[in-house]
């Protein structure tokens, strides 16, 4: 099967993670997804095949035909996001695009014109869209097709190569993706996520990550008498948001812009809480931002009395960027990668997370590539045909690059 093939077969698998469940993974449909994947890899005829019972996530090996080449490893994840339903995906393939409207169903369409000028771009691609009422799981089916696309194309290549270690993990919209990785088991020098958008791109910096959860206690009394008595968390609730830096919502923010975002909220006059993602690439300015809340969390606590509110704040992911840059031939390995498959190669920063960055400060140093996808977590979600044709290519030029002797220092 061509990657095109394999991810019409994957997305039909529904496979959200869950931040809400217990269990790893949190859904049963991504051990049935790498259960159906290990499959695949033992038909094809790769060694070593296995899915670990901590996590389900599932692992395999195409064998070395070269000495002396470094053991590589293509990582990418089977869970998609609870954004949007990821029941009953049907994706459909939009031949030849005009670069104009696309209808999805009823009442629903995207066109550069109205809301996504980035289509204008893609006139003239087949792309695979969804109908509308789910998302398509590009994010990050997409990837683990072209892996398993490259992985049957080398396992059929004569051309002399060094161990190559494919792995497809869970969870990893929960932010748990690598967290029971075993990386001596794994057995690669470096690796690459295959987990980012359009063709060409190449990222190796990522946010600094922090999660904030503000709790706010009030007095409730009947509202007829509640003058002077009355505390109403829902109002502390919004005077602290009110206290954030405005400019510093994701909505008004890019590049390398950090930002504070409020994901969540429930509560009645006397409990309410707030859930807050927050990031920044520079560190600092991530420690800033949480400082700022801290302070807004005392400022409600003086005006309103002690204890009426509490912010806590984990800190979950970092920046890749300084366990990358000691090895720049990986970069360069992917910008000649993609040159040769005839995509142009851009380097930018993750607006978000990546497995790729609990790897690197695990030991492992592994930077992201494109996917080829568009809109990842709604039902404007697509991908070009092409994309997908392309990355198995780009995975395979990667590979020889470094069989023909190409340096990589640990």
């Amino acid at each position: 099967m061509n990657a095109t093939e394999r991810f019409l077969k994957y997305v039909t698998y529904s496979t959200a993670s869950s931040e809400k469940s217990e269990t790893r993974p949190s859904t049963p449909g991504q051990r049935t997804l790498t259960g159906a994947l290990a499959d695949e890899m033992r038909e094809m005829g790769l060694s070593d095949v296995y899915i670990t019972e901590e996590d389900g996530a599932v692992y395999g090996t195409v064998p070395a035909t070269a000495e002396n080449a470094p053991a590589i490893g293509f990582l990418a994840h089977v869970d998609t996001s609870s954004s949007a339903s990821g029941e009953n995906v049907r994706p459909r393939i939009v031949r030849d695009y005009d670069g104009g409207e696309i209808v999805l169903c009823e009442g629903v369409s995207m066109s550069p014109d109205k809301n996504f000028p980035d289509l204008a771009a893609l006139a003239g691609e087949d792309l695979i869209v969804t109908d509308g009422k789910t998302l398509l799981g590009a994010d990050d089916k997409a990837g683990v097709a072209e892996i398993m696309a490259a992985a049957e194309m080398l396992l059929a290549s004569d051309k002399p190569h060094g161990k190559v270690k494919i792995g497809f993990t869970t969870d990893e919209e929960i932010g748990k993706g690598p967290d029971l990785i075993d990386v001596g088991r794994f057995g690669c020098d470096f690796a690459y996520t295959v987990d980012g958008g359009r063709i060409g791109e190449i990222e190796y910096e990522n946010f600094n990550a922090a999660s904030a959860f503000a709790e706010f206690t009030g007095v409730g009394v009947h509202p007829g008498s509640a003058k002077d008595v009355m505390k109403n968390a829902c109002s502390m609730a919004m005077e602290f948001c009110a206290l954030l830096p405005a400019q510093q919502k994701p909505e008004y923010t890019s590049g390398y812009e950090g930002f504070i975002h409020l994901d969540e909220m429930s509560g009645d006059v006397t409990s309410a809480k707030l859930s807050f993602i927050v990031r920044d690439h520079d560190l600092g300015k991530l420690r800033e931002k949480e400082d700022i809340m801290r302070a807004a969390a005392d400022f409600i606590c003086r005006k309103y009395g002690e204890g009426s509110a509490s912010v806590r704040i984990e800190e979950t992911y970092y920046n890749m960027r300084e366990k990358i840059e000691p090895h720049p031939e990986l970069i360069e390995a992917a910008k000649s990668a993609f040159e040769k498959a005839g995509a142009v190669p851009e380097i930018i920063p993750i607006r978000g997370g990546t497995d790729g960055s609990k790897l690197s400060f695990m030991g492992l140093p592994c930077p992201n590539l494109s996917t080829g996808g568009y809109h990842f977590h709604g039902i404007y979600e697509c991908i070009p045909v092409s994309a997908l044709e392309t990355m198995p290519q780009v995975i395979l030029n990667i590979v020889d690059h470094f069989a023909r002797g190409n340096r990589y220092e640990k």
